[in-house]
C-alpha cells in the first residue's frame, strides 16, 4: 500500500531516498531548509553507488553528467610515485570507472527526476511527534504536517538523528579541508592523491575542462589565512609535484570551500517507529575513502527495498539498520584510520604514508573492491527480512 513519506533534507541521500520510495509507488514529500544549494565542488561516486543509481533507475544519467576515471595513482610531493595501478587492473576489480561530477550538477540530475511539487525549499523540521498512525512533524513556519513516516536525511547535525539517540557531540579531529574546482584540465593518468608529512593533495579530472581538487592539513581548529584561503594554498603547494600549482593557479578564489573536520558521536539508533535516518544523518564518516555520499546512494536504494517488503514501515525501518549497520561501520572506522595516519605528527606522517608501497598491489586493489566495487552493493535477500 502506497505511503506518505515525509523526507528531511535535499542532499544527495534525501533526494536519492526520494526518487527510490516514489518509483516504488509512495507520496513522498522533501523539505530543505536552505532556499541556495548552489554551493559545493565535486564528488566521486563509485562503481558500488553507481549500482545502487542504477537500481533506482538514475545511474545512466549521473554518468552521462560526470566524467569516468580510471586511475588511483598516489605520488609523493616530489611526483615520486607511491602507487601507479594500471586502469585495466582497477577497472576489472571495480566492475566500472568510477564517475566524477559537480555536486550541484549531481543534486540537479536527482532532483530533476522527483515529481513535480515532491521539493519544498525554505521550509525544516522542527519536532517530531508519533502518533498512532504516523508523524506529526512541526515546521519552521509554525504550521504541522502528518506523515505516515519520516525520513532524516539531514546532515551530520541532524535533528533527527538527535530525536532518536539525544544529544550526539562533535569533536574536532586535528586537521581541516579544503575544496575546490579549477579551470583547467589535468592528465587522467596523475588522477589521485599526492601526499606530504601531515597533508595530502587530490585532483580528479570533472570533464569539461575542469579538475575537482581537495586538500588537507593538520592545523589547530578554527584557523584561517589572513591573506586568502587560496592564497595560502598556492603557497603550501608552490614547490609540489605537477600538476597541483597549475590548478590552484586556474581556481578561482570565490570557488574555495574551507571547512575544519569533525566526528560526531556514534548514532547509536538509526531508527524508532516510522522514523529513520539515512546518509551522514546517520552514519557521518571522513572523507577518506570517499564514501560518504556514496553510502547515502546505497542507503536510498536498500531502504526502499526493505519498504517494500513490507505494509508496516517501523520494521522496514528496523531492518534497513541491522543490514547497513556492519558495512557502513567498517567504512566510517577505516575512513577515520586513514585520515588519523596521513595527518600524524609530520615526521610519523611520512613514515607511514611512505609505508604505503608496502602492500602488494593486487592486496590493496582486492581490498579497494570490497568496499567501492559494483558487488559490494548488495541488496537485501530474503534471509534479511526477518524479524530485529
Amino acid at each position: 500500500m502506497p505511503k506518505r513519506i515525509l523526507v528531511i533534507g535535499a542532499g544527495i541521500a534525501g533526494l536519492a531516498t526520494a526518487n527510490a520510495l516514489q518509483q516504488h509507488g509512495h507520496d513522498v514529500t522533501v523539505l530543505e531548509e536552505r532556499t541556495d544549494t548552489s554551493s559545493g565542488a565535486g564528488i566521486s561516486i563509485w562503481p558500488n553507488a553507481l549500482a545502487a543509481l542504477d537500481e533506482i533507475g538514475l545511474g545512466d544519467a549521473v554518468r552521462a553528467a560526470g566524467g569516468r576515471i580510471t586511475a588511483g595513482a598516489m605520488r609523493w610531493r616530489d611526483g615520486t610515485w607511491l602507487r601507479h595501478p594500471s586502469p585495466q587492473r582497477l577497472v576489472k576489480a571495480l566492475g566500472e570507472p568510477l564517475v566524477v561530477i559537480h555536486r550541484n550538477v549531481l543534486t540537479s540530475v536527482l532532483a530533476g527526476a522527483l515529481a513535480e511539487g515532491t521539493l519544498h525549499y525554505g521550509v525544516s523540521a522542527r519536532s517530531l511527534v508519533a502518533t498512532a498512525d504516523g508523524v506529526q512533524v512541526g515546521l519552521s513556519d509554525a504550521t504541522t504536517t502528518q506523515a505516515d513516516a519520516v525520513v532524516g536525511a539531514d546532515g551530520t547535525h541532524s535533528m533527527v538523528a538527535r530525536h532518536l539517540n539525544g544529544p550526539l557531540g562533535n569533536r574536532y579531529v586535528g586537521y581541516t579541508a579544503w575544496r575546490g574546482v579549477a579551470d583547467c584540465s589535468i592528465d587522467p593518468d596523475f588522477a589521485g592523491e599526492v601526499l606530504g608529512p601531515s597533508v595530502e593533495f587530490g585532483h580528479v579530472p570533472l570533464g569539461g575542462d575542469h579538475t575537482y581538487w581537495f586538500a588537507t592539513e593538520r592545523a589547530p581548529e578554527g584557523r584561517s589565512a589572513p591573506q586568502g584561503e587560496l592564497s595560502y594554498l598556492k603557497a603550501k603547494f608552490a614547490s609540489w609535484a605537477e600538476p597541483i600549482p597549475t590548478v590552484l593557479t586556474a581556481t578561482d578564489p570565490a570557488r574555495v570551500l574551507h571547512n575544519d573536520l569533525y566526528d560526531r558521536d556514534r548514532a547509536r539508533q538509526w531508527s524508532r517507529g516510522p522514523i529513520v535516518a539515512v546518509g551522514d544523518a546517520a552514519h557521518p564518516m571522513r572523507p577518506h575513502l570517499g564514501q560518504g555520499g556514496c553510502q547515502g546512494i546505497e542507503d536510498a536504494a536498500i531502504l526502499a527495498s526493505f519498504v517494500d517488503r513490507t505494509n508496516d514501515l517501523a520494521t522496514a525501518f528496523g531492518r534497513f539498520g541491522a543490514f547497513r549497520g556492519p558495512r557502513v561501520r567498517s567504512l566510517v572506522r577505516e575512513s577515520k584510520t586513514i585520515g588519523q595516519i596521513v595527518n600524524l605528527p609530520t615526521l610519523l606522517s611520512a613514515a607511514a604514508t611512505r609505508a604505503t608501497v608496502l602492500g602488494p598491489e593486487a592486496l590493496v586493489t582486492r581490498h579497494l573492491a570490497t568496499i567501492a566495487a559494483r558487488s559490494a552493493f548488495a541488496l537485501p535477500t530474503d534471509r534479511d527480512v526477518q524479524p530485529v
